[in-house]
Formats: structure tokens, C-alpha cells, sequence
């Protein structure tokens, strides 16, 4: 697989994908279809387009040809933490998962909770990033939970979202200020929805098994008790509110009421928690640890009809790089998280559409439709004059997953095989990424 890192190089060449299945549900696509880009925007899609004089052909043939996946949940972990991920590593590594556009958390160091901060994270994408990075900034200054962060000249700066995540904002009446803020800009609040002071020191789900093991536990309270506040508080604000990485029944119980009586929620979950339990702690350690934790197969299922019914819209990593040496510490001081944007699509792949629990076209609702819909960015869908970012799918490519693009390799799905990879990636019309084998005239 070849990369081509000039990630602020605008495209101006042509180039036809030819006779790939195209998935495009924001334009009800779902047929052997050619897609004409030209400079940086889709300029055509149509059963079938002749060569363009002086550009390029992909064959496409046998691939999945979609919109370029959308990961509303990403750390990058710069600035302050570059020896786990920096922009440029983890923008390489959603590029090799298919993933043309993340977006950054602020809980990096210092937290970006002002205008300075998200024109660094801006100005690094644009010098060293494969794929499009759009930040989001803190809700509450220096993620302190106490005053409000500037968010007003935050948005005027390319903010797309408000999150203090890593931490819920545990205060209600400042969270509710916020929320009334941000609905003067239709701007999105994100909230890790987590009751902290029920949580504790606990480090995986409460349960039988954490005893066994002799960890503490984490009840699975501390998540819908803060989903159920953060959904009275979008109902009582008008505000949309977004709750990242939902893991129990609970939870989805609470979200699928709420959009029954018209809340303006939205909600996503992570490959981790629809593909693993608890169990997985006694196989994986460390790299089965995340925050919130993996649940029962109950919790698991439910995330699953979830996904399925709509109640959850989107899926997300919450890629968490850590470096070796933090993770191989003791289960319970090691830190929470997982990478996730090499396995976002294969895992989808695997566990969603092959068991026929998603369609293609349900999937890509949930991987690029919705999250560019929530956070009202202009990609995520073919449609003529939309930017350029398309992923090439071989859907039956089997692969053993060894090492990562990220710096960072804590994942518990090392070693899984996998099927379903990109073959070629575009990002505004420039091939970031090509497999040697994908035939180009």
C-alpha cells in the first residue's frame, strides 16, 4: 500500500472510478455505478461515464465504492501527549482504515479550549495531517468544569463541537448554561456521559467477574444515570446534545424513549463495545480496558438492536492511543482506552453487515451519513458537487490484524483476522492511499 502525504496539496487532476458497487444512502445509491471526480468535488455519478480525456481510471470492480468513513470521536493526542499520537500518525492510520475525516477531542495538553488552541490543531492538519481533522473544543475552561470555555470566538475559529471529554461536566446549572449557548449557534454539545463520583476508583464493570478477579468495579449506573440528566437537559434547553460511546441496555433504553418523544439526542457507540464483554479482560488485560467499560453480553445485545432499530445513529472509535509502557503497567493504574480507526470498517464489516445485523447501506449510514449530518460537516455522502472523499472496499479481503499505522498498537483486537479493507482512499480528490494491486489506467 502506497501513501501520499501531501495532505495540503489540492487536487486539479480527473479521475473515473469505474464499475464499483456504490453505497451512497444519502442519495438512496445502492448499484454498480461510475464516479467522476474532478479537481476536489464529485462531479458526476451515473450508471455509466466514458474516460475522461487526460485523467485516470480506477478499476472498481468487485469493490464497495462509498463516501470516505466520518470518526466523530478521535484523539490525536496533540498537543502534550506526541509519544503516544501525533496528527500526522493518527491521521495515517484513519487514512489505512478508510477514514477521511476524524474528529479531534480537546482533552489533550494544554486542553484546546480557546481560539489559539483550535487554530494549532487547524494549522498542524493542514502541514502534516493524510486526512481532514476537524476540532472540536472544551465545553468549560481548561476542562476544570467550572466556568465556561470561549466558545462563541471557538466556532467563529472552526470549532465544529463542545466537549469536555475524558470527564463529564458534573455540574448541572453550568452544563445547562452551555447547552443554552450553544443553541444560539446550532452548535453540537458532546458529553461523556459519566456519573464520577459513583464510578470512583473502579476499573471495569461491576459484576461477578470483577470480583473474581479482584478489580474494582464500575456499576453500570454510572453511565445511565448521566445519560438520563444530559437527555432532561436537552429536552429542557431544545439544545442538541450528543452522548459519545454509549455501552449498556440501560442507556439505549433511555436514548430510544427520549427520540420517541422528540429530545434532540443523538448517540454513537465504538466497534469495542458491540464486538466484545467484560470477558475480555481475562484474555486481553490492559488493552481491554476502556472507559466506559466493556459490559455483558446484555449490554452487548442491546447496543446491537440498537444499532440496528436506529436508536443509536453513528459509530465511533474513541481511539485512545497509549504507548507500550503505560499499558503493560498493572490492570488497575493502567490507563483506559483502545485504538480504533484501523479496525472501524473490517470490524463493522465482520461483526454487522456479514451476520446481516446491518445492510452496506445501513452501515454507512452509521459510519459516514450520521456523523456528518450531527456535526453539520459538508462530507459524507457521493453527491454531485460534495467534496471528493471516497473509499474503494474489497469486502472480502481477509486479513490478520499485527501491527498499526498508529503509534500506539493497545488494542485487543491484535492478531483477530478481519475482512474487509480499503483498497484505495480519497481525500478532495487527492489518492492518499492506494493498494499496489488496484489497477489504475
Amino acid at each position: 500500500m502506497t501513501a501520499n502525504n501531501k495532505s495540503n496539496t489540492k487536487s486539479t487532476e480527473t479521475l473515473l472510478i469505474r464499475g464499483g458497487r456504490v453505497v451512497d444512502p444519502g442519495n438512496q445509491r445502492d448499484a454498480e455505478m461510475d464516479v467522476l471526480i474532478e479537481g476536489e468535488t464529485i462531479s458526476r455519478v451515473a450508471k455509466t461515464i466514458p474516460a475522461p480525456a487526460g485523467g485516470r481510471v480506477l478499476e472498481a470492480k468487485g469493490l464497495v465504492v462509498m463516501p470516505g468513513l466520518v470518526d466523530m470521536h478521535v484523539h490525536l493526542r496533540e498537543p502534550g501527549h506526541e509519544g503516544a499520537e501525533t496528527i500526522e500518525s493518527g491521521t495515517r492510520a484513519a487514512a489505512a482504515g478508510g477514514v477521511t475525516s476524524v474528529v479531534s477531542m480537546p482533552n489533550t495538553n494544554p486542553p484546546i479550549d480557546n481560539v489559539s488552541g483550535i487554530r494549532f490543531i487547524l494549522r498542524r492538519a493542514a502541514e502534516t495531517g493524510l486526512v481532514r481533522v476537524w476540532p472540536t473544543g472544551c465545553i468549560t475552561r481548561q476542562r476544570a468544569g467550572d466556568g465556561l470555555a470561549e466558545i462563541g470566538a471557538m466556532v467563529k475559529a472552526g470549532c465544529v463541537a463542545i466537549t469536555d471529554d475524558g470527564d463529564s461536566v458534573s455540574k448541572t446549572r453550568l452544563l445547562r448554561r452551555a447547552m443554552e449557548y450553544a443553541k444560539v449557534f446550532d452548535l453540537l454539545v458532546i458529553e461523556h456521559s459519566e456519573d464520577k463520583s459513583l464510578k470512583g476508583d473502579g476499573v471495569m464493570n461491576e459484576g461477578a467477574l470483577a470480583t473474581r478477579l479482584g478489580y474494582r468495579g464500575i456499576p453500570k449506573q454510572v453511565e445511565s444515570i448521566a445519560v438520563a440528566r444530559n437527555i432532561a437537559l436537552a429536552e429542557l434547553t431544545g439544545a442538541r446534545m450528543h452522548l459519545a460511546h454509549i455501552s449498556t441496555r440501560d442507556s439505549v433504553d433511555l436514548i430510544r424513549a427520549a427520540k420517541k418523544r422528540g429530545v434532540p439526542v443523538t448517540a454513537e457507540t465504538t466497534p469495542h463495545h458491540f464486538s466484545l464483554t467484560e470477558e475480555a479482560v481475562v484474555t486481553y488485560g490492559s488493552n481491554a480496558k476502556m472507559n466506559p467499560p466493556l459490559g455483558s453480553a446484555n449490554d452487548r445485545d442491546a447496543l446491537l438492536k440498537g444499532l440496528a432499530d436506529g436508536t443509536i445513529d453513528a459509530i465511533a472509535t474513541d481511539h485512545a492511543p497509549h504507548t507500550r509502557a503505560a499499558k503493560e503497567q498493572e490492570f488497575s493504574i493502567a490507563p483506559f482506552g483502545v485504538v480504533g480507526l484501523e479496525t472501524l470498517l473490517p470490524l463493522t464489516i465482520t461483526q454487522l453487515i456479514e451476520p446481516g445485523l446491518l445492510t452496506w447501506s445501513d452501515a454507512v449510514k452509521r459510519l459516514c451519513l450520521n456523523p456528518a449530518k450531527i456535526l453539520n460537516l459538508p462530507v459524507g455522502t457521493l453527491s454531485e458537487g460534495a467534496p471528493a472523499d471516497v473509499v474503494l472496499v474489497d469486502p472480502s479481503e481477509e486479513r490478520q490484524m499485527s501491527s498499526f499505522s498508529s503509534k500506539s498498537q493497545n488494542s485487543p483486537f491484535l492478531g483477530w483476522t478481519l475482512r474487509g479493507f480499503s483498497q484505495a482512499v480519497i481525500v478532495g480528490g487527492r489518492v492518499v492511499i492506494r493498494r499496489e494491486a488496484l489497477k489504475t489506467v
